[in-house]
């Protein structure tokens, strides 16, 4: 004879469908794929910053063999390129304020040096025309754009996610399970996060990519 399964049993059931139709209903499973799509883009924010932090040891030794004196500003990026590689960033770096504040501000301070030490290369021509130079400076501004990408795509994001657990009545589901908004980053110029950073290392050699 057939087995059918008991009361107990189909009453388990019941309840685990009920109970997925209600969380769904609740706006449950769209927060889980809200919070994926942020953790997915941050790590891609990680990844371009990476690429960029790679560059800069070969970037400072290329500098160093035609400017050697220029120590300050060559001091300045190795020390912020080791702040920036310091910080130890967690995922609950993407739920915590001043942790995101402090991979900002890490990471603005990288930009200001690398900023100064390309201005400071526009004094050397001999170090302009260098192949590995133009090499690094073609790798630069392609990451610096991968940066402003992802950037906006995290941006973009995390505004979908925050909207959806401030909403009612998925802020109540959001409550309930402890899903709180997310920082996003912040920018005193709201034109520079469409904007990548002007990397210019002078003159005919941007031309010749």
């Amino acid at each position: 004879m057939p087995s059918f399964p008991s009361l107990s049993m189909f009453r388990s059931l019941l309840a685990a469908v009920c109970l997925s139709a209600l969380l769904s209903g609740c706006g449950y499973n769209q927060i889980q794929a809200n919070d994926e799509a942020v953790k997915s883009a941050w790590a891609e924010v990680l990844n371009q910053y990476k690429r960029r932090a790679d560059l800069v040891p070969n970037l400072v030794n290329v500098v160093k063999g035609y400017a050697d004196h220029e120590k300050e500003v060559l001091t300045r990026v190795t020390e912020a390129r080791a702040s920036v590689g310091s910080l130890q960033v967690t995922p609950e770096t993407l739920n915590d304020p001043a942790a995101m504040e402090r991979f900002q501000q890490a990471q603005a301070s990288l930009s200001s040096a690398l900023s100064r030490l390309l201005v400071v290369s526009e004094n050397y021509p001999n170090l302009k025309a260098d192949a590995n130079f133009r090499d690094l400076q073609a790798q630069l501004e392609g990451t610096e754009n991968r940066i402003t990408v992802a950037r906006n795509r995290y941006i973009q994001t995390v505004q979908t996610y925050n909207v959806h657990v401030r909403s009612f009545p998925t802020n109540l589901t959001a409550k309930m399970f402890g899903y709180d908004v997310k920082p996003s980053f912040t920018v005193e110029n709201e034109k520079a996060i469409s904007d990548a950073p002007k990397v210019d290392f002078g003159g005919s050699n941007s031309g010749n990519k």
